[in-house]
């Protein structure tokens, strides 16, 4: 499943989307209680599946993999449908889609897709044309940006026996607290990691090759701390890097399987693997000079296992602001009491 959480005082909402189509909003109650207040289903799913979820305020979106983006606008009382929706469509064969912390862009990458940023409100505005059947302007067509369209990114020039780089982006993140929308960090299947500044060109600004020693980069994911990067393979790599120089800053010992799912607070780090372990880890932010040796490291402080393949993690954001999320000696002395107390998620 995707799973997406919006946080208001004395409010926590969280969205989840599942592979049979599914989607529902639920309301924290008390600590553990998740009350439904809306559910309905993307009947156009066959075999696709969700590739991105987002929760704000008043509405959840959602995006498939065959380029379906649907704005469901949830109703202030509890309903088992949501107010109203509407659709767009985006080119298909995606592997991910991200919604902007500002909530007025979102980007998407895939097979064959590269990295394109578009607007929000403009892209429900109306049907968003994808294909043409004009041969004589295919090639034109390609270059232009849809009507919602706002950026989208130019593949790496041919290699050096001038062969074409084939565009497989994986995974792609936000990365900027500042200038938000510009700002862009995508993982590829050949295990590189691409930065991009919008303003600055359509050609990444930095590729950082051979990050995803194993199978490509799975998932990259922006830390806490400033220039910070956690980039998984799909081997059992998990690594800090350096958004300043690409550097690994240093990786996870003892993860036997593909890191899927990262979540952070302000000290710790949740994830998610396919060995069917939940972790919380400890990070240590960048050097202030990039380039620089740092001997701290983080590790994994715990871990939990799970009856099936966790797919996704988020943390409760009341906890990590009341304070009462784990300190290091909670979890030395309490790591059964903390993880019976979780809820279980299959």
């Amino acid at each position: 499943p995707r799973r997406s959480i919006h946080f208001q005082p004395l409010d926590i909402k969280l969205a989840t989307a599942l592979s049979d189509g599914s989607l529902f909003v639920s309301q924290l109650s008390g600590d553990t209680a998740l009350n439904v207040t809306a559910k309905w289903t993307e009947p156009r799913m066959g075999t696709n599946k969700f590739v991105g979820l987002a929760l704000t305020e008043s509405a959840v979106i959602s995006c498939t993999s065959n380029g379906m983006v649907q704005r469901k606008v949830l109703q202030e009382e509890a309903s088992s449908l949501p107010q109203n929706s509407a659709t767009s469509t985006v080119p298909s064969r995606l592997f991910d889609w991200k919604l902007s912390n500002t909530g007025e862009t979102f980007a998407y990458g895939g097979d064959e897709v590269d990295l394109s940023i578009w607007d929000v409100e403009k892209s429900f505005q109306g049907k968003s044309e994808t294909t043409g059947n004009d041969t004589q302007t295919k090639k034109r067509k390609r270059e232009q940006l849809f009507p919602a369209e706002v950026w989208r990114a130019k593949n790496l020039p041919n290699d050096s026996l001038n062969l074409r780089q084939p565009i497989r982006i994986t995974s792609l993140e936000y990365i900027a607290s500042s200038n938000p929308d510009q700002h862009i960090v995508t993982g590829t299947q050949l295990g590189d990691v691409r930065r991009y500044d919008t303003k600055a060109g359509r050609r990444p600004v930095s590729n950082w090759k051979g990050i995803g020693k194993v199978g490509g980069v799975k998932r990259v994911a922006k830390g806490a701390s400033e220039h910070e990067l956690f980039v998984s393979d799909n081997g059992c790599n998990l690594y800090s890097l350096d958004l300043r120089t690409g550097g690994i800053l240093y990786g996870y010992k003892g993860i036997s399987g593909a890191v899927n799912s990262m979540a952070f607070s302000p000290s710790y780090l949740a994830s998610t693997s396919h060995d069917r372990y939940l972790r919380v880890h400890s990070t240590v932010a960048p050097p202030k000079e990039p380039a620089t040796n740092q001997e701290q490291r983080g590790t994994v402080l715990t871990k939990a296992y799970t009856t099936a393949t966790p797919t996704c993690v988020v943390w409760n954001p009341m906890s990590v602001l009341s304070g009462t999320g784990p300190n290091e000696q909670d979890i030395e002395d309490g790591d059964d009491e903390i993880w019976q107390k979780m809820e279980h998620v299959d």
